[in-house]
């Protein structure tokens, strides 16, 4: 049975109205238009007509007023400025990343000015400035940036997923038509992505919600997006960071960042592209729970519990909405494959044992951190079961998952080592937390719904039922029936109420801290309610399966499903708000207020001090090449795309040299114009610093960074192990067919 003919017009039609619209609502196009009122500014008052009035009476002359600073890309734009000036001299500058590219004078007999400029790379903190002369009056009445063709492509992305998921949906249906897909798939299916959904919907808003750490990830979606584009495959350096000295970007997971990098190739905005993350993010902590679960229970009941319970958890929100940490956010994914991989490897399926493989994998690309708390959780739990593990022979899973997880990630282990030990790195701001003083409250552990704190760490009131029937089917279950997996989920309960009091304030964290090797682990942690995802998955899996094997409960067993269910749903409502309910500003408004936002105004981006060379400031950092002398080296010309910087330059003594401001990170290489390999030196504030010859001839030298051979080898073997295991997987499906 087939659709009929009227059905698919009606269909095609539908879809065509729902682009028409979506396509109406771009809004890619509009100008960024800011009154005097809405700029960021040092001095001045504001009039009745919300413009920026400066007198000399302030007695400030220099920048006293500018926009935010906005990620765009590269390409064509116009800004128009209205304005009065009683005098000469003042100026509108554009500034890219600290650095002045260009400025405008504002002369008093004009009220108006309008200016096209074009950015030949993508900027990552474009910024119009005035500068007062310091003498008579100005008034800054409204700034405005319009691009020559679009800010960004999210309309036409939203078009492209729709479309993609409209086809889809239509090629399911009619499979589903010839061949009856189960109602318990379709069933599962939509509760997952309805799950994931809701969790994303706080993300629905205009605007990019900001938080603690959210600039930095924005920053490495930026970095790795040059990187792609510098031919780096992996991308190491961030070519365009620190005012294009360069940024390593070795040293923090970022495989899952390429999903956003790939989005702003395509000239999707820096938001959408990390609202698409944690959407995917999202929905593979729901697809990640679904499979954990169902690989370790057969009630349909306990697997959806574990979907909802987990996704909704509120640990995870604050890590999205209130801390913007999303590299803890990715590695709580993966958790729930970790817990059954670690069951399965011990004491379950053994032919499971991939699971562990695809959750460590999952972790390690996502969090450092994180991986360290699996590394700790697997070696303890081996050490509880090694009983088990002698007796049944299981050292033999462990070790098959252990070498294909090094396997599958050298290419990230090998750059973060290498780079972790050979080089001079800054490590000891991670360590600015005393771990004590961010311990929390126990009376914040039932918290759900928080309109007002903006950032809460809690276990939420589901997982503390969760505990409840986990103590409740120890205490009052039979014992003689308990099995390997009882005894599993008895370690995962104990382990979680330990994890979750060495969060607490009563935990001795200060007088533990007298032992130097516990101060050095609890600085390195920093804070300590990163034990709350573990202790949260932990809690669940108890729960939610021995729900499903208590005896006790079983009267009541959809009861208390829909209990915990409904109660995790209000986490929703836990998100904490800052009252920017209304897209729009008034009636006459251009664009709604998240306009901005989706190039990063008001957030930014960060670089910060850890895993930088050792010493680097940025009021140390130059965007000039420096000369040993001015008097006998000349710099005719200086030019970087990427980590490609090229230098001309004329030297008429020995001995001379000169430095780029370009960060000397292992894998810079140099080659005169006759493809003479130069040495790069160490100069000041870890320069590249490059001898000179001292003839008098014009002489040209190319910098670029290029493939390791350490690191080149570690991606081979990494590429050869994925392609084995692809190789192995389609072998295996065949003969099965």
């Amino acid at each position: 049975m087939r659709s009929t003919t009227k059905t698919n017009i009606i269909y095609v039609i539908s879809v065509c109205v729902i682009v028409l619209f979506l396509w109406l609502g771009n809004e890619g196009g509009n100008p960024l238009a800011y009154k005097g009122a809405e700029l960021q500014y040092s001095a001045g008052v504001l009039d009745s007509d919300y413009g920026l009035l400066i007198r000399d009476s302030v007695a400030r002359t220099g920048i006293v007023a500018s926009t935010p600073e906005l990620v765009i890309n590269k390409g064509s734009y116009t800004f128009d400025l209205q304005y009065e000036a009683d005098e000469k001299g003042n100026v509108i500058e554009l500034w890219e990343q600290e650095n002045k590219i260009a400025g405008w004078d504002l002369p008093p007999d004009r009220n108006n000015l309008s200016v096209d400029f074009t950015l030949t790379k993508d900027a990552k903190a474009l910024a119009l400035k005035l500068n007062y002369a310091g003498i008579g009056s100005f008034t800054l009445k409204e700034l405005s940036l319009s691009p020559g063709t679009l800010f960004y492509t999210d309309t036409y992305f939203m078009i492209v997923v729709f479309l993609l998921c409209s086809t889809a949906g239509y090629l399911l249906y009619q499979r589903h038509l010839e061949r009856p897909i189960a109602r318990e798939k379709l069933t599962d299916a939509c509760i997952v992505l309805g799950v994931a959904l809701l969790a994303t919907s706080p993300m629905f808003s205009t605007y990019l919600y900001n938080g603690d750490d959210l600039c930095y990830h924005l920053a490495r979606i930026e970095g790795v997006k040059d990187g792609i584009l510098d031919g780096q495959v992996p991308v190491i350096i961030m070519p365009d960071a620190l005012q294009g000295n360069g940024y390593l970007n070795a040293m923090y997971p970022y495989l899952f960042l390429y999903i956003g990098a790939f989005l702003r190739i395509c000239r999707v905005s820096l938001g959408l592209s990390y609202k698409t993350i944690i959407f995917l993010a999202n929905l593979g902590s729901a697809v990640c729970a679904y499979y954990a679960f169902k690989s370790m229970s057969n009630s349909r009941r306990t697997i959806i519990l574990a979907v909802v319970l987990y996704t909704l958890m509120p640990y995870r929100f604050t890590n999205i909405f209130s801390r913007g940490d999303l590299g803890e956010t990715l590695a709580l994914t993966f958790w729930p494959l970790v817990i059954a991989g670690m069951y399965h490897v011990l004491l379950g399926e053994r032919q499971k044992w991939y699971y562990l493989v695809l959750g460590f994998s999952g972790i390690l690309q996502s969090h450092i951190l994180s991986a360290t708390f699996v590394m700790g959780f697997c070696v303890i739990t081996a050490l509880v079961f090694t009983a088990n593990i002698w007796k049944e022979k299981r050292y033999v899973e462990i070790g098959k998952a252990a070498g294909i997880t090094i396997l599958l990630n050298l290419w990230f282990l090998v750059p973060f080592l290498y780079y972790y030990f050979k080089k001079n790195l800054g490590t000891e701001i991670l360590r600015w937390s005393g771990y004590f003083e961010q311990s929390i409250n126990p009376s914040n552990m039932t918290q759900t719904i928080s309109l007002y704190n903006k950032q809460y760490f809690s276990l939420g009131l589901p997982l503390l039922g969760c505990v409840g029937i986990g103590f409740l089917y120890l205490i009052c279950e039979k014992k003689e029936n308990r099995t390997n997996l009882d005894r599993y989920l008895t370690y995962l309960l104990v382990l979680g109420c330990i994890l979750t009091y060495m969060t607490t304030g009563y935990f001795p964290s200060m007088k533990l801290r007298d032992s130097e090797f516990l101060n050095s682990i609890m600085t390195m942690l920093q804070f300590p309610w990163r034990f709350l995802g573990p202790a949260c998955a932990s809690f669940l899996f108890a729960g939610a399966i021995w729900l499903s094997r208590s005896d006790i409960l079983k009267p009541y067993k959809n009861q208390v499903f829909a209990l915990l269910i409904g109660l995790n749903l209000l986490t929703i409502l836990s998100i904490p708000t800052d009252n920017t309910h209304m897209p729009y500003d008034d009636v006459s408004a251009t664009a709604s207020k998240g306009h901005d936002s989706k190039m990063a105004a008001n957030i930014g981006l960060f670089y910060p001090h850890e895993w930088r060379l050792d010493g680097i400031e940025d009021e140390k950092l130059t965007t000039s090449v420096i000369v040993s002398d001015l008097g006998h080296v000349n710099v005719s010309n200086y030019h970087k795309e990427g980590t490609k910087a090229q230098v001309v330059y004329t030297s008429d003594t020995d001995g001379t040299y000169l430095e780029l401001p370009v960060l000397n990170y292992t894998g810079y290489r140099a080659h005169d114009e006759n493809g003479q390999k130069i040495e790069i030196v160490q100069g000041v504030q870890q320069r590249i610093r490059l001898m000179l010859h001292g003839d008098g001839k014009e002489h040209t030298i190319t910098v670029r960074f290029g493939p390791v051979a350490g690191f080149l080898i570690a991606d081979i073997i990494s590429a050869l192990t994925i392609a084995g295991i692809i190789y192995i997987y389609w072998r295996k499906n065949r003969n099965e067919a």
